[in-house]
């Protein structure tokens, strides 16, 4: 798992910033410890450890898709295999978590998927910024649906509207 902030991006904050799931910026998901989700949700571990067992029980999610083991150095120096798990178990647990943390998180994520669901996008504009090639992608899409807008097949006028800051939760 990439700890290096300059190479990852930060996905949620709380409003005092104290919180963060970080993902790296080539990465496709968010991979994250039982502690670390504990931290994220307020919760004790074995609180996240019951409600994985659960998820995984009841098939929810599929345990091939959603868990990796990483190295990770523990103070005694030692290296050791840890399960981390990706966003979707994150959520997964949000949901099954009442802690006000998971509720802010819960607001944060339904906040993005409908943003996406009612506007058909959805832009993480710290990955625009960290990235020309991202920026360059954008402004492709973008032309391409302005110019499919001029032949008549997309209807409205375009906007780029980015999403709201994390701190607003």
């Amino acid at each position: 798992m990439n700890t290096n902030t300059k190479n990852s991006i930060v996905l949620y904050a709380d409003k005092k910033g104290n919180i963060e799931l970080r993902a790296d910026a080539d990465k496709d998901t968010v991979w994250a410890t039982q502690e670390q989700i504990a931290r994220l949700f307020d919760i004790e571990r074995s609180v996240v450890t019951k409600h994985i067992h659960n998820i995984l029980k009841n098939k929810e999610l599929d345990v091939d898709s959603v868990c990796a083991k990483f190295a990770h150095t523990a103070k005694d120096g030692k290296n050791y295999l840890t399960n981390c798990y990706n966003l979707d178990v994150t959520l997964a647990v949000s949901y099954r978590t009442n802690s006000s943390s998971a509720i802010k998180f819960r607001q944060w994520a339904s906040r993005v998927l409908r943003e996406y669901m009612l506007n058909g996008y959805s832009i993480n504009r710290y990955k625009l910024e960290d990235s020309t090639e991202r920026l360059e992608g954008l402004h492709e899409t973008m032309a391409l649906l302005e110019s499919k807008k001029y032949r008549g097949k997309v209807k409205g006028k375009l906007t780029l509207k980015l999403s709201k800051d994390m701190e607003e939760i």
